[in-house]
C-alpha cells in the first residue's frame, strides 16, 4: 500500500510516500480503508519529534481518518461490519491507504456525512464537545470567546457552544474569515488583526469577561485571554498554533477565582494504554452519538478546505503554518 513515512524527525519535506506492507490485524482492531486523513498541527509537531504522541521511528503520521471497514480481527465485539462507513481515531498511521485501529475508536457516520468532513469528527469535534461539555460545563446563557474561529477546532467549538446555548464571541484573523465564523453561528466576530480583542469583549459583556475560553492559540492570546475572563470563568488551552506556550499567572488565577482546564484528546481514546476503560469509552461512544444527532440536524457543520493527494502532504502541512487555511486540509489516498 502507500503510505507517508517518517523515517527521521524533520520538515514535512524530509518525508516521502512510499510503498509498504499494509499493518497487520491484531487482536481488537479493525482494517479501514482510508477515503480521507485530515491534517493538523500535531502532525507537523510529530515528524519532527516534539509531540508528547511521538511513535518511533520509522512511522506513518496521521490521527484522523475516515472510510470503509475492510475486515474485523476474531472475537471484536461491534456492530460494524465491511463495507461499513465510519471514521476513527488513531494516534499515528492515518496517512496511508489502509490503517488497523483499536475497535474502540471505530465510529459509524452518518449517511450524509462526506468522508472529508467526517475525519473532523475523531479528534476535532470531540475534543471540542468534550472540553466545553465535560470539562468546562457550559450552561446555556454562558458566554463563549473562542480564539482562531476560522480553523477547524475553533469553527467546531463555536458551533458546539451554540448547539449548548451559548452566546458565542469568536475571534479571527481577516474580515472574510470573520465572515466564516459569523456564518456558522458566532454571535459576534472580533478580527484580532484590527482590534484589541480584550477590549473588545469587555465591551460587549459590559465590563464582566468570557465565562468560557476556547484557545487553540496560545501565546500572547491566552496572556490577554485572561485580562478578559469573568469571575469564576474557566480557560481551555487546548492547542499552541502560535508556537509559544504560555507561563501561567498562578496570582490572576487566585484573584479571578478561574480554572485552567486541561484537555489531551488521546486520554479519551487510551491512546499508549494497552486496554481500553470500559466506562470511559461508553461515555465516548454516547459523545459520538450526540455529536452526529447534531450533524442530522444541521447544527454542526465541518468545513473542508482542500482535498489533495498523499503527495502534497509537505505543501499541505506549509500551509497550516501560513495560516491560510479554512476548517481543514484533508488528504485522499
Amino acid at each position: 500500500m502507500r503510505a507517508v513515512v517518517c523515517r527521521e524527525f524533520g520538515p514535512p519535506e524530509a518525508h516521502r510516500v512510499e510503498e509498504v506492507p499494509p499493518p497487520p490485524l491484531t487482536p481488537g482492531t479493525i482494517r479501514v480503508k482510508v477515503q480521507a486523513c485530515a491534517l493538523s498541527f500535531a502532525n507537523l509537531l510529530v515528524i519532527e519529534g516534539k509531540h508528547q504522541n511521538t511513535p518511533p521511528l520509522p512511522f506513518t503520521p496521521g490521527t484522523e481518518i475516515a472510510g470503509t471497514v475492510m475486515e474485523i480481527a476474531p472475537g471484536v465485539e461491534t456492530t460494524l461490519k465491511p463495507g461499513d462507513r465510519v471514521c476513527a481515531g488513531l494516534p499515528s498511521g492515518g496517512l496511508a491507504e489502509e490503517a488497523v485501529i483499536d475497535a474502540a475508536n471505530v465510529f459509524p457516520i452518518p449517511d450524509g456525512l462526506d468522508y472529508a468532513a467526517a475525519t473532523q469528527f475523531p479528534t476535532i469535534y470531540a475534543t471540542a464537545y468534550a472540553s466545553l461539555v465535560w470539562r468546562a460545563h457550559m450552561q446555556p446563557g454562558e458566554v463563549l470567546l473562542v480564539h482562531a474561529a476560522a480553523g477547524a477546532s475553533g469553527l467546531a467549538a463555536v458551533q458546539i457552544g451554540k448547539a449548548l446555548g451559548a452566546r458565542v464571541i469568536a475571534t479571527a484573523g481577516s474580515p472574510e474569515k470573520c465572515a466564516i465564523a459569523a456564518e456558522h453561528g458566532a454571535d459576534h466576530v472580533i478580527d484580532y488583526r484590527a482590534d484589541e480583542f480584550r477590549k473588545e469583549v469587555l465591551a460587549l459583556t459590559e465590563g464582566r469577561g468570557a465565562d468560557v475560553i476556547f484557545d487553540p492559540v496560545g501565546g500572547a492570546v491566552f496572556d490577554q485571554s485572561l485580562r478578559c475572563i469573568a469571575p469564576l470563568g474557566r480557560i481551555i488551552p487546548m492547542g499552541f498554533a502560535s508556537g509559544d506556550i504560555p507561563t501561567i499567572p498562578a496570582n490572576l488565577v487566585l484573584v479571578k477565582n478561574i480554572d485552567v482546564i486541561g484537555i489531551y484528546w488521546g486520554f479519551y481514546m487510551a491512546w499508549g494504554k494497552t486496554q481500553a476503560e470500559p466506562a470511559l469509552r461508553a461515555k465516548v461512544r454516547t459523545m459520538f452519538a450526540d455529536l452526529f444527532a447534531l450533524v442530522e440536524q444541521g447544527q454542526l457543520r465541518p468545513i473542508t478546505d482542500s482535498e489533495l493527494p498523499l503527495e502534497d502532504f509537505a505543501k499541505s502541512l506549509h500551509r497550516l503554518t501560513e495560516r491560510s487555511v479554512v476548517g481543514k486540509v484533508v488528504l485522499v489516498p
